[in-house]
């Protein structure tokens, strides 16, 4: 592997010019909140110089993804040690001698990783044009599958996603640029899925964890994709049936009483324990004194002064006749 120097403009002793951005916020929160909390990464406190970080990573990291696989739940180590990376907060020599490394890839794809993070977005060109084409095989991922040093930094530069967590965005315009520089070298502009699928939720995203799933679905506030199928899946769910909701249906249809004869006024939906048969298929009403007396209760319109009034102006109605009441200028019978 021939060693490439880059040509950044900086002082080689110098710290390498980064976007501004807190190193704290440069992962997503869920993430970077699981790396600060997991007991490996406090362990790595007790390394204390570049050199021990680069040993560390040559001995423990398989693959470069942010989360561990299988059922094991919590950060790779991979990032821990990017995050110890963070903290220790680079300088260009160190960086070139990370990007140039000769023992492992994986050390070599951290330095890249740092850089896609921490950099300054507009320098991303000039650190990684020198390795575009980089020959160099390994496996970033945990499944095996091999590709190039070269088209590792091209994808690192062209997506947003990464193995289903979110690099920082890169401006539109450097993008662009990006992108005519790729085409004048005669490369692939476009992603080629070697550092995960280019949106979340892909076929890689479902083999993990359902923690891990749940955890990056809460920092966008959307639901885990893996309790969409499981809420329609459950047993108890399919079996359970609302009788409440029957009886609402058969309130509201229009056609569940076609059988039923005689008029339904408002009185009656309003009436406290009205009896209902369907003997004969009309329903029994209870007295109108009984529903008067309810209804002024309710609704306090008619007093004992309007039906003195009202039984002296005119002849006694017949008991079965029906009462009239005007509530709020419309009538009721």
């Amino acid at each position: 592997m021939c060693v490439c120097v880059v040509r950044t403009g900086l002082s080689i002793m110098s710290e390498i010019k980064s976007s501004g951005r807190p190193f704290d916020q440069l992962l997503e929160k869920v993430l970077c909140m699981n790396i600060l909390s997991s007991e490996y990464f406090r362990d790595l406190l007790q390394l204390k110089t570049y050199h021990e970080v680069i040993d560390e990573i040559y001995v423990t990291v398989t693959h470069v993804e942010p989360w561990m696989t299988g059922n094991c739940r919590g950060p790779s180590t991979a990032f821990c040690l990017l995050y110890k990376f963070f903290m220790m907060k680079l300088t260009v020599k160190q960086m070139h001698g990370l990007l140039n490394h000769p023992d492992s890839p994986y050390i070599r794809a951290i330095g890249f990783l740092y850089l896609r993070y921490a950099a300054d977005p507009k320098t991303l060109w000039s650190w990684y044009e020198p390795f575009l084409k980089d020959d160099e095989e390994f496996s970033p991922g945990s499944n095996g599958r091999m590709t190039t040093m070269g088209v590792y930094v091209r994808d690192l530069l062209l997506g947003q996603y990464y193995f289903d967590t979110l690099f920082p965005r890169i401006p539109v315009l450097v993008v662009r640029t990006i992108v005519a520089n790729l085409e004048n070298m005669k490369l692939p502009s476009k992603h080629c899925g070697v550092t995960g699928e280019t949106t979340r939720g892909g076929e890689e995203t479902a083999r993990r964890p359902p923690s891990v799933k749940a955890a990056l679905s809460v920092s966008f506030g959307q639901r885990a994709p893996h309790r969409t199928s499981t809420r329609d899946s459950s047993p108890v769910r399919r079996t359970v049936t609302h009788s409440y909701d029957r009886d609402n249906e058969s309130r509201q249809s229009p056609n569940h009483a076609g059988n039923q004869k005689g008029p339904e006024t408002p009185i009656e939906g309003i009436m406290i324990g009205e009896a209902v048969t369907n003997t004969t298929g009309e329903k029994e009403k209870i007295s109108a004194s009984s529903n008067l007396a309810k209804l002024k209760d309710m609704y306090g319109v008619l007093s004992n002064q309007k039906d003195g009034m009202a039984e002296n102006k005119g002849p006694n109605r017949h008991s079965g006749t029906e009462e009239v009441i005007r509530l709020g200028g419309s009538s009721w019978r």
